[in-house]
């Protein structure tokens, strides 16, 4: 409190110092709104005015400012450090891991007879320009195929198949067709070079392919890549299918079998010669088995896949006759075998109209005009319509096939219709019951 002045100025001077001075702790008193405000009394008989000539309040907590810089100088250090922490356990616990699970496969691979190469990780990645998406050649639900170079092999010109499941079902896929095709030796599949499982990934390298894969020469109509196939160049690429189908039903200590026999995965090198490839959805059979039955789901293209395959699951030397069959016939006529033509849903139904009618060489690609042998064309789109016979045990064997394709046998008779009540009594197996409308509405709208 400042001493009074009797100066007559209405507005005396402060003193310099306060009289009076207190620091007081409020924080039990005042709450957190609160109002401040002035107070005075002069008594009944004392004449005096009491004036407020300047005020200042200020408020502060150093208990918590202090708890606050104290938690900021601590806490942040000690979250950043628990999550640095976390991480490194993280990418230890994810190294230790996957270096496990290379080793693992590793050992698997080098218990398999041959001299498979293993090739390092870091040396595929050169070779694709790190899996550059320009250099990518095709794509599925395994994963993405990539050109590469191999720099230490004088440039040698490579596919690189890397497997986008990391999974257990990854693996099992990845070791199934590691396993299969390097087995097998034949002129008409495509070759295995090695593989490589470093950090996680899977990847397989195979014999690049220059002409890429047939599907690219039928279907992509003006593609720079692309070209007219020529009627003796289809008819080596249908020969040396068939034969490869014949080598991995009958020439291999297990039998295999493919499930994925279609134009995209017959693949062709220099010389247009046909090379039968993707082995992801392969499976041996011991001799004693007559079918592989898939436990979850049925795996394939539709219009390549034969119905007791997709009804029943179970796959066998039958069910890829089928699928070559929708080849055989989507090479000589230059058609999908899911292609959609007139009236008819499927490319099969169209052709078995055009036998039922005498006008079967109608079918032929147009684009080949008249440069094709005609009965060698018949015999092919015969052949065809037999393959793709709706009971599994009308079908011609592979064997059977070769010579056919070769003329050394004839095919069988293809009638030029069939009544759907035939598939009554081979559709209806054990506990599948397929209703013959259904199949005949999916088979036989010829």
């Amino acid at each position: 409190m400042a001493q009074q002045n009797t100066s007559e100025d209405p507005t005396p001077p402060r003193p310099d110092t306060p009289i009076l001075t207190s620091n007081l702790n409020l924080r039990s008193v005042v709450n957190q709104n609160s109002y401040f405000g002035f107070s005075a009394s002069t008594g009944a008989k004392t004449a005096e005015i009491n004036r407020v000539l300047r005020w200042n309040l200020t408020v502060q907590s150093y208990y918590d400012v202090n708890c606050v810089d104290i938690g900021l100088i601590v806490g942040i250090p000690t979250v950043v450090l628990l999550l640095a922490s976390l991480g490194l356990v993280y990418y230890f616990r994810k190294r230790w891991l996957s270096r496990r699970s290379d080793r693992k496969m590793s050992r698997k691979v080098m218990r398999m007879p041959g001299m498979l190469r293993e090739y390092q990780y870091k040396d595929l990645q050169k070779a694709t320009n790190n899996f550059d998406k320009t250099r990518k050649l095709g794509q599925g639900g395994y994963g993405v195929v990539y050109k590469g170079y191999l720099a230490n092999q004088k440039d040698l010109e490579v596919a690189v198949k890397m497997f986008s499941r990391e999974s257990l079902k990854g693996q099992d896929d990845f070791f199934q067709e590691l396993t299969i095709i390097n087995q097998l030796r034949h002129k008409n599949l495509v070759p295995l070079l090695g593989w490589c499982h470093n950090h996680g990934k899977l990847l397989l390298v195979y014999d690049y392919m220059p002409n890429g894969s047939l599907d690219k020469h039928l279907f992509r109509v003006g593609d720079a890549n692309s070209t007219t196939l020529s009627w003796n160049l289809r008819r080596k690429i249908i020969t040396g299918v068939a034969s490869a189908l014949y080598y991995l039903n009958n020439n291999y200590n297990k039998r295999v079998v493919h499930r994925d026999v279609k134009a995209s995965n017959i693949m062709l090198d220099a010389e247009f010669n046909p090379k039968l490839g993707d082995f992801g959805l392969a499976r041996t059979l011991d001799f004693e088995k007559t079918s592989y039955t898939e436990p979850q789901g049925v795996p394939g293209t539709p219009g390549y896949m034969a119905p007791e395959y997709m009804f029943t699951g179970k796959a066998n030397e039958q069910s890829d006759v089928y699928a070559f069959g929708a080849v055989l016939l989507e090479v000589v006529c230059g058609r999908m075998p899911g292609t959609q033509i007139g009236t008819y849903p499927l490319l099969v139904g169209w052709v078995w109209a055009l036998h039922r009618k005498g006008q079967l060489l109608e079918a032929v690609d147009s684009r080949l005009g008249e440069d094709y042998a005609v009965e060698e064309a018949q015999r092919f789109l015969l052949l065809g319509l037999a393959c793709s016979h709706p009971i599994a045990s009308a079908r011609p064997k592979t064997q059977e096939i070769v010579q056919m394709l070769s003329g050394l046998m004839p095919v069988p008779h293809v009638p030029s219709f069939k009544s759907p009540y035939a598939l009554a009594p081979v559709l209806i197996l054990e506990e599948d019951i397929i209703p013959v409308t259904t199949i005949d509405t999916m088979f036989f709208t010829a």
